[in-house]
């Protein structure tokens, strides 16, 4: 995390006001700008916890702050505790505090020993924009909080960062869930991370999502989420890259070359410009006429198909990762337009109409053909083609992408109902 200071604005100056109020500390709302609040916020933490009273965010002050958005932290047994104890002191629940610790005996803890203490808040912010570094911390986070989640590395993008896949359930079935292959449609990975810690929070409670018993979903349908296809894009976007980063230097070389395409706002492709959604193995040669056509030629902040089929390196690990895992239904997150697209061409999977339309009555999305310039060379185009199986693209809200954050309640109000549905229809299959 960079050096923050009075007057700097981004994604990292609200991922420090988020672990600032979060912390207890007003910062006057979480808009991304160092100003007075939160400088006056940041102050008193640091007095509070033995910094240097700066006002500067460095590495200390990080190190300090990062429990508060992993959303835990590590507690050491003394003499006289409990889970009762630690909850009431720390603001959160026993249950909570049992789930993170499956290995220990609350019955029974030994002095010295380290327990994992979730915070009472959520880990999943959905008032924040997401980079790489929040996302890979709040899997941390959620992994932490919930051990049954499994967390595994599926490759890596262009610039080195991790891609992650996380798991829930025991079931046969599976399930397949991504978002961000667009890196200007951001707003589609904390949907995927809010689910899952919503599903999580239901299962340890004995609830239901959806009206839907966690613990039946959990036993039937293991659910794969790859939120963040894209992140060196949604770095890009989101201001996270130095601007004399080779990479960013790179990228705004190429987005010079389409200048009726703002920048950074409009790009949606992977760091070197290739559009992963249109980089796949399903009618990638007539993705390539049509987009050339248009102009995109070349590398470009959108529509370029890339060099050949799965020249990118994160389509490439999503293509294996999936002949690997083998789904019985995935489902593809993008926006805008509250729109499903559920076939490709002329195949129509077995249930594959049925399934969207369920989803459709739980969401009020449109079940909608994809548009001929759009059909081809999609990760949903070519899962169907490969497994003739259920896969749909989920596209969220409505707008100018990025979507504002402001739309988030929303747009997750909408998709809960077609996410765990999503986890029923493939236990049916």
């Amino acid at each position: 995390m960079r050096t923050l200071r009075f007057g700097d604005r981004g994604a990292d100056v609200m991922q420090l006001q988020l672990a600032l109020s979060r912390a207890g500390y007003a910062v006057g709302g979480i808009d991304g700008i160092f100003g007075p609040k939160t400088l006056n916020a940041l102050r008193r933490f640091q007095a509070a916890n033995g910094l240097a009273i700066d006002g500067i965010a460095g590495m200390n002050t990080w190190t300090a702050l990062n429990k508060y958005l992993l959303g835990y932290f590590n507690h050491r047994i003394e003499r006289g505790d409990t889970y009762y104890k630690l909850a009431k002191r720390y603001g959160t629940d026993v249950k909570k505090i049992v789930s993170a610790n499956p290995d220990k005996n609350p019955d029974n803890l030994i002095i010295g020993d380290t327990v994992v203490i979730p915070f009472g808040f959520d880990v999943v912010p959905t008032n924040v924009m997401f980079t790489s570094s929040l996302a890979e911390t709040v899997i941390k986070g959620l992994k932490a909080r919930y051990p049954f989640i499994s967390v595994e590395m599926i490759g890596s993008s262009t610039m080195g960062t991790p891609l992650y896949a996380l798991r829930m359930g025991n079931g046969a079935k599976k399930v397949l869930y991504n978002a961000s292959h667009h890196a200007n449609e951001w707003i589609t990975t904390p949907v995927l991370l809010k689910f899952l810690e919503q599903y999580a929070e239901a299962y340890i409670g004995g609830g239901s999502i959806f009206g839907l018993d966690a613990a039946r979903l959990y036993d039937e349908v293991s659910l794969i989420l790859v939120p963040l296809v894209n992140p060196d894009g949604v770095d890009l976007v989101n201001g996270a890259l130095a601007l004399n980063d080779r990479f960013y230097v790179q990228a705004r070389r190429i987005a010079a070359e389409f200048p009726k395409i703002p920048f950074p706002a409009g790009w949606k492709a992977n760091i070197e410009g290739t559009d992963l959604n249109l980089n796949y193995p399903a009618g990638w040669e007539e993705a390539k006429r049509i987009k050339f056509e248009l102009g995109y030629t070349k590398p470009a902040p959108r529509d370029y198909v890339g060099d050949g089929e799965l020249s990118a390196v994160e389509s490439r690990a999503m293509y294996d990762f999936t002949l690997k895992e083998r789904p019985e239904l995935t489902l593809s997150y993008h926006s805008q337009g509250e729109v499903i697209y559920w076939k490709y061409l002329d195949i129509e999977p077995e249930n594959g109409f049925a399934i969207a339309n369920r989803f459709s009555e739980a969401s009020g999305y449109s079940v909608e053909t994809t548009p001929y310039e759009s059909g081809y060379a999609g990760y949903k185009d070519w899962f169907i083609l490969e497994f003739e199986r259920p896969g749909y693209t989920i596209e969220v809200g409505r707008g100018i992408n990025p979507l504002p954050l402001s739309q988030f309640d929303k747009i997750y109000g909408d998709n809960v109902g077609i996410l765990a549905i999503g986890l029923d229809a493939a236990a049916e299959l």
